[in-house]
C-alpha cells in the first residue's frame, strides 16, 4: 500500500496557497512538470482529484477541502519537531501590520497558530485601517503587513480577492431618493477613492451622510438605515442587502488582499509569518 509522504503535501499546500501550479511550482523551487506529478502521485494514492481547474488556476476539489488540514497540521508538526531537535528555533521580534476588518476574523487564528511553533517570537501587531501600511513597511516601521489594493505590485503577495459592492440595510429601500446618502471613509484610502470615482460614474446626486475611519463604523451605518455604503462581500452578513444594481451602479472592483515584508532580505520570522498568514487565509476559503 502507498503511504502519503510528507513532500506530496507540501506540494499540495503550496499549490492550494497559490492557486496555481506554476506559481505553486515557484514557491518550493520545483519546475512546473514535476510539481504537476507530484500533485497527480498524490490524486493516485488517495484515488481522486485534489484540485478542480478553474479559469487559469486550480481551486480545492472536495478531497482537496479535507486534506487541507490535515496538510497543514502533518508538515507544521513536523517542522516544529525539526527546529526543537536542530535547536533551530526563529527568535526575534516582529512588527506585523493587519487591516481591522480581516483581523478581528482571522488574528486569533493567524497568532495561535504562529505562537504554537515560535513562542520565542516577540510579536508587536497593529490592527488598524491599512491606508498607512506600505508606508510604515518602507520606512521602516512595520516588518510585515497585509493591505489591500487593486492591482498587487511585484513584491506583494496576494492572499486574497474579495469583490465589493455597494450595500443597504435590508429593511430600508433608498431607490425613491433623489439624494442618495452615502457612508465613506473619512480620509483618503483605497476604499473612500473607489467608492467616489462609482458615486461619479452613476451621475446622480449623492450627499456624504456619515464617515467613519473604520469598516465597522460604515457598516454601522448601513445597519441603521441613514446610508448605503461600498463594502466587501465577504463582510455583509443578515439584514443587509446588495443594492449597487438596483440603485443604479456600476461593477466595482474587487479588493486584492496582499500580504508585504519590510527589509532587503525576508528573515525567518517574517518567512514563517507569511506562511501562518497564507494558511489562515485559504482555510477560510
Amino acid at each position: 500500500m502507498e503511504k502519503l509522504e510528507s513532500d506530496l503535501l507540501r506540494t499540495f499546500l503550496a499549490v492550494a496557497q497559490a492557486g496555481s501550479v506554476t506559481d505553486g511550482a515557484q514557491r518550493i523551487h520545483r519546475s512546473q512538470s514535476a510539481t504537476s506529478q507530484q500533485i497527480k502521485r498524490l490524486e493516485a494514492i488517495l484515488g481522486q482529484p485534489v484540485f478542480a481547474r478553474h479559469g487559469r488556476g486550480v481551486v480545492l476539489a472536495e478531497a482537496g477541502r479535507k486534506l487541507l488540514p490535515i496538510a497543514q497540521e502533518v508538515t507544521g508538526r513536523l517542522d516544529a519537531a525539526l527546529r526543537d531537535m536542530s535547536q533551530r528555533a526563529v527568535t526575534g521580534k516582529l512588527r506585523v501590520g493587519i487591516p481591522d476588518d480581516h483581523g478581528r476574523a482571522k488574528l486569533s487564528q493567524i497568532l495561535s497558530a504562529f505562537m504554537r511553533h515560535h513562542a520565542q517570537v516577540e510579536l508587536e501587531v497593529t490592527c488598524a485601517l491599512s491606508t498607512e501600511f506600505p508606508g510604515a513597511l518602507e520606512k521602516g516601521a512595520l516588518d510585515l503587513a497585509i493591505y489591500e489594493v487593486e492591482h498587487p505590485k511585484p513584491h506583494e503577495e496576494l492572499i486574497y480577492a474579495d469583490p465589493t459592492c455597494w450595500v443597504a440595510a435590508s429593511h430600508r429601500d433608498f431607490s425613491g431618493e433623489e439624494v442618495l446618502p452615502v457612508a465613506l471613509f473619512d480620509h483618503a484610502c483605497w476604499w473612500r477613492d473607489v467608492a467616489i470615482a462609482s458615486l461619479e460614474a452613476r451621475g446622480k446626486p449623492y450627499r456624504i451622510a456619515y464617515s467613519s475611519q473604520s469598516v465597522a463604523g460604515v457598516m454601522a451605518a448601513v445597519d441603521a438605515g441613514m446610508a448605503v455604503g461600498l463594502l466587501g462581500r465577504s463582510s455583509l452578513h443578515p439584514g443587509q442587502t446588495v443594492a449597487g444594481e438596483h440603485l443604479g451602479f456600476g461593477a466595482t472592483p474587487a479588493s486584492k488582499l496582499v500580504v508585504a515584508t519590510g527589509g532587503a532580505q525576508e528573515s525567518a520570522p517574517q518567512a514563517v509569518m507569511k506562511e501562518a498568514i497564507r494558511n489562515a487565509f485559504l482555510s477560510g476559503v
